[in-house]
């Protein structure tokens, strides 16, 4: 099938542990994000793509950092920042080189941890929801009404979760009825660590990025999943039946991610600016949405592309709870670390 065999050569591309061009900028970033739609005016500028280097998750990409790995930028999401900080891995943004740094919506910088009388550390970029993405010739839209589809037996051994803690349990916590993690109690937290567990039984996989996702799902093994918006838009371009339910009962879950600049990085300063300006120009709207269908955090960005019927379905308001992947509680996110852990173990 041609959604399968397409998706299976995008697979090949997005394990590729680096892609090596500008050597005087090193992105250490999510695989997906080397397109470059995403920053033609950096190409525009210099010629070429930087060099980029790829990992799966958050808190791979902060072991990584803590151990030595070197480069320019990194493109966490917004919780872990003040891990990077706590840390002393990064440097402050000069933000009179950033011209659009004006035009990011307030609400993205709305923190402490991402700007205070120190400077600005945290350059949000990009945003996105995380929902049930289904295959609507297997799933009838019934099933997926609830988030409690995960722990459905129907389903068992055709679910797959991602291999994230953050997003895992913003799962757990909203199919029990928590919707803010940033003051979780103990009953809480164990609640959500129980409907987890119940949920492991059903998982398949848990996929470690979009591209394994889009794989799974295209060959057949999974047919639902707590999902980015990436794997639906890039589905959808393959003409795969695939459904983004945004509206479970319990609510879906909605995140931020953005560069930081890494202290000691081994190129260019400048082309540092260069590229995050690219990135933030409004132009990168599109570029976005295209290749993994998140939102820009400019407002222009977002002016341009509103009326997408992508923007609609995998961005637009939702009448149900959302909870807000925003920094919480570095002990807390620890706990629910070597928790979802345990849960992965079978424990």
């Amino acid at each position: 099938m041609t959604y399968l065999r397409s998706t299976a050569m995008l697979l090949a591309l997005m394990t590729t542990p680096a892609l090596a061009a500008d050597a005087e900028l090193t992105v250490f970033d999510w695989s997906g994000f080397e397109d470059p739609r995403i920053f033609q005016k950096y190409i525009d500028q210099h010629g070429d793509v930087p060099t980029f280097a790829f990992y799966g998750d958050d808190d791979e990409a902060y072991q990584k950092l803590a151990s030595g790995f070197r480069a320019d930028v990194a493109h966490p999401c917004s919780q872990m920042v003040s891990k990077y900080r706590d840390a002393g891995l990064i440097d402050p943004w000069d933000t009179s080189r950033i011209p659009n740094f004006a035009d990011i919506a307030p609400r993205f910088l709305d923190s402490e941890i991402f700007q205070d009388d120190e400077g600005v550390w945290y350059i949000p970029t990009d945003w996105g929801a995380t929902a049930i993405a289904y295959n609507t010739e297997n799933v009838p839209a019934e099933d997926v009404a609830s988030l409690n589809v995960f722990v459905n037996p129907a389903y068992q051994g055709r679910t797959s979760l991602p291999d994230s803690a953050d997003d895992v349990w913003a799962l757990g916590y909203l199919a029990t009825g928590t919707t803010d993690w940033t003051e979780v109690t103990d009953e809480q937290f164990n609640a959500a660590a129980d409907w987890l567990r119940q949920a492991h039984q059903n998982v398949q996989a848990y996929w470690t990025d979009p591209a394994s996702l889009n794989q799974m799902m295209a060959s057949g093994g999974v047919d639902v999943a707590w999902s980015w918006n990436d794997s639906p838009t890039q589905l959808a371009e393959e003409n795969f039946p695939i459904g983004f339910q945004r509206e479970p009962a319990e609510g879906s879950s909605t995140f931020f991610c953005g560069f930081i600049n890494l202290k000691n990085g081994p190129g260019s300063e400048d082309k540092t600016y260069d590229f995050i300006n690219a990135w933030l120009d409004p132009s990168a709207a599109q570029g976005v949405l295209d290749v993994v269908g998140y939102g820009h955090t400019t407002n222009a960005g977002m002016d341009l592309v509103k009326d997408d019927p992508r923007v609609q379905a995998g961005l637009s308001e939702v009448d149900v709870p959302l909870l807000a992947q925003t920094p919480n509680d570095p002990a807390q996110r620890e706990r629910q670390l070597a928790e979802f852990e345990k849960i992965k173990a079978g424990f």
